[in-house]
């Protein structure tokens, strides 16, 4: 998972996942059409028109695939509808300084992934909306444009489903080889 893109600022802290995708759009398990619910209360006005005031409504943020949040982001109830609409709407990345623990574990098994980065590399994206990034997930770095490169904590786990482009289930599917063979040994030495 390399990429580049430009970022989408949202410099608020504590975004919990009801403001991602208020309740009310949780009435289906189909991951279909969350983009466009993604964060509503502020994407549109009470009418149902856009909000052009909000950073996601603006002609510049088109096709931004990394959204730069502010602390804590994901907090509130567990909902895996979060994640999903992120990615829906096209992010593939979250960058802040923190994740909620639960937001942060089902970004990772839907394939969303979280950026922890430390507070000056975060106050110079912050700073600066629209700054083209790179993401390394093999080297576990973001390079801002200036080159200057941060490196992100992931789990080797997460990591490698990531790289891999699957899931836990697809993960153990992948093994079914092993799996096999460890089944027919086991037989073989039980007689069976």
């Amino acid at each position: 998972m390399n990429f580049d893109s430009k970022t989408v600022v949202l410099p608020i802290d504590n975004i919990d996942t009801d403001q991602i995708i208020p309740a009310r759009f949780l009435k289906t398990i189909s991951k279909a059409g969350l983009g466009e619910q993604l964060f509503y209360d502020w994407r549109y006005g009470s009418s149902g028109a856009p909000n052009p005031d909000f950073v996601l409504n603006r002609p510049d943020s088109k096709g931004a695939q990394i959204l730069v949040a502010g602390a804590n982001f994901g907090c509130g109830s567990s909902r895996e509808h979060a994640p999903w609409a992120l990615l829906q709407f096209g992010f593939r990345a979250v960058v802040s300084t923190s994740f909620a623990d639960i937001f942060r574990q089902n970004s990772l098994k839907n394939g969303l992934l979280p950026i922890v980065v430390p507070a000056d590399v975060h106050a110079e994206l912050l700073a600066s909306p629209g700054m083209q990034v790179a993401v390394d997930l093999a080297a576990q770095t973001l390079t801002l444009a200036g080159g200057r490169a941060s490196e992100f904590p992931i789990d080797a786990f997460s990591k490698q489903c990531l790289l891999d482009g699957v899931d836990e289930l697809g993960y153990i599917l992948k093994q079914e080889p092993a799996i096999a063979a460890f089944e027919k040994r086991v037989a073989a030495l039980s007689g069976l």
